[in-house]
């Protein structure tokens, strides 16, 4: 009925074999029944009995079928009715497998002739690009992933290899290796982040405590000021008090002698001799005298002024401080990442003169005879790093000391060489340039002016390849001259420099690449 293998065969009294789980969902429970072969008719459901005979070679087929199909991973033919036979081959135009009769066609048809055929696999249809319905045949390292030959498009200067190459175990070596620098590369960064964390924390409160320390001080000499002008007022007071009681005293003494004087008969010897009439010698009028104490009122408001003022001037210094702290201590953090950068001869532009060392660059009028080639500036006397990046974090410095103009940067690899150039993001390059003496900008989109406290004689130079940040530093001073954010690189990045026309003499100076032993040996003296 199923038309499967039987199921519990079981036999009916008219001899026929069903799986007993067909029959019995064929036939009502109770009343008549009817062979769904020979249509022979029961009164009632007839008892069913299992079919040994069959049940046994049911058992021995599904034995072999078994063994066929795990027979060392074999893949089955898809074409086979049961038992299926070993496939020999996997088409990836027909997504199907073929045993050996069924591969025939694929051999003896010219259309099918041109069907890509491999060694047999299941589950063909994950081995389809599913954008593209073509075999998965490349492995992009970048991606981590399977691609076919159209999504290569999709994947410009990526890593792309072949399925073996990625299977590979010296590239599943260096993979491990690579992610284990990766886990070091991050440890590292961590304890960077807890040694600058721990420092902060030190500037932060100490900077706290200098600024509570000033607002504490101030306070005090509030409380002080106040406390003088108290005890002056209260001295002033006293003294008053006591001059007015000695003059009570003197005039309550005159007052008596008045009084003793006025009960004598003879009004000539009361008027010679009573000095109530006349007052005692220095005596002064004291009807409009008054005492006023020290003012004290808005000396809260002249204290908080003068507090505001004083932590402005506070703040400003404290900020100068830490801004230059913050800035050293960036400067040495993008230091870390210091790399030797060489200049590349080959794509010197011919009026540049480089030296032996290949660290020096300056502008002649002597045009040199060189070989033409792709990579060689023309017409701007511009030079490239003989060094490449094309991740991760890389930092270099130039001495621009006694020049008057020069450009400085990185450049991406497939920039114009030939003919006039213009800097700037959308043609490649991410520089900063020196004009006219004195005159820095920024080649933006547009450009923009920078206005700097003085002139850089050593400039650095930091890339982050996956964070797409360009910026440029004033060596010396630490100052962030500028920096591009949010790049794209999408390519391998290259030092840029041009040192500009000498201008007779005034712009001779070469651009100077530093020695990266300079920064190895500062980082080791800090380590010690």
């Amino acid at each position: 009925m199923c038309l499967e293998v039987f199921s519990e065969p079981v036999t009916t009294p008219c001899g026929h074999n069903f799986c007993k789980r067909c029959i019995s969902e064929a036939w009502a429970p109770e009343g008549p029944c009817t062979c769904p072969l020979c249509n022979r008719s029961y009164d009632r459901r007839p008892e069913l009995r299992v079919n040994s005979l069959v049940l046994e070679m049911v058992s021995q087929f599904e034995l072999e079928a078994e063994k066929s199909h795990d027979t060392s991973g074999d893949v089955s033919c898809d074409v086979c009715s049961e038992p299926k036979l070993k496939a020999l081959k996997s088409c990836l135009v027909c997504l199907s497998s073929f045993c050996e009769t069924h591969l025939q066609p694929h051999l003896t048809v010219s259309g099918l002739k041109r069907h890509q055929l491999m060694e047999p696999v299941e589950n063909l249809e994950d081995r389809m690009c599913p954008k593209h319905q073509r075999p998965l045949e490349l492995f992009c390292g970048t991606d981590q992933s399977c691609v076919c030959t159209l999504c290569v498009l999709d994947h410009k200067n990526h890593e792309l290899l072949s399925l073996e190459e990625a299977c590979e175990p010296s590239r599943s070596s260096h993979m491990v290796e690579q992610r284990k620098l990766k886990v070091q590369e991050i440890q590292r960064c961590v304890e960077l982040s807890d040694t600058e964390v721990h420092r902060e924390r030190a500037v932060g409160l100490q900077a706290f405590t200098d600024l509570m320390q000033s607002v504490q001080r101030r306070q005090d000499r509030f409380l002080e000021e106040l406390q003088e002008k108290q005890s002056r007022s209260h001295k002033r007071a006293q003294e008053l008090v006591q001059q007015l009681e000695q003059e009570i005293c003197e005039l309550e003494k005159s007052s008596t002698e008045a009084e003793r004087l006025s009960r004598s008969q003879d009004p000539l010897h009361f008027l010679q001799s009573c000095p109530a009439l006349t007052p005692p010698a220095g005596l002064k009028e004291r009807s409009s005298m008054s005492f006023e104490p020290e003012a004290c009122e808005g000396s809260a408001a002249r204290a908080l002024s003068e507090l505001e003022k004083h932590l402005c001037e506070d703040f400003n210094k404290l900020f100068k401080q830490l801004a230059s702290d913050s800035n050293k201590a960036e400067l040495k953090r993008v230091q870390q990442f210091v790399v030797d950068v060489t200049l590349d001869p080959d794509t010197a532009q011919p009026w540049l003169v480089l030296s032996e060392d290949l660290k020096q660059v300056h502008h002649t009028d002597v045009k040199k005879e060189l070989p033409d080639s792709s990579l060689r500036f023309d017409s701007c006397v511009s030079v490239l790093g003989k060094q490449s990046f094309s991740s991760g974090r890389f930092y270099f410095e130039v001495q621009v000391k006694g020049k008057t103009e020069w450009d400085l940067g990185v450049a991406q690899e497939s920039i114009n060489r030939k003919g006039v150039i213009y800097l700037g993001p959308e043609n490649g390059f991410w520089c900063i340039v020196l004009t006219n003496k004195d005159e820095y900008k920024a080649c933006t989109d547009c450009s923009v002016r920078l206005y700097l406290q003085r002139a850089p004689h050593k400039v650095g130079v930091f890339v982050d390849y996956g964070e797409g940040l360009v910026s440029f530093y004033d060596a010396d001073s630490a100052d962030l001259l500028f920096s591009f954010s949010g790049c794209c690189f999408r390519e391998k990045l290259f030092p840029y420099f041009s040192p500009s026309l000498n201008f007779g003499g005034s712009n001779s100076a070469p651009l100077v690449l530093t020695a990266e032993e300079t920064f190895r040996g500062q980082s080791d003296e800090e380590q010690e």
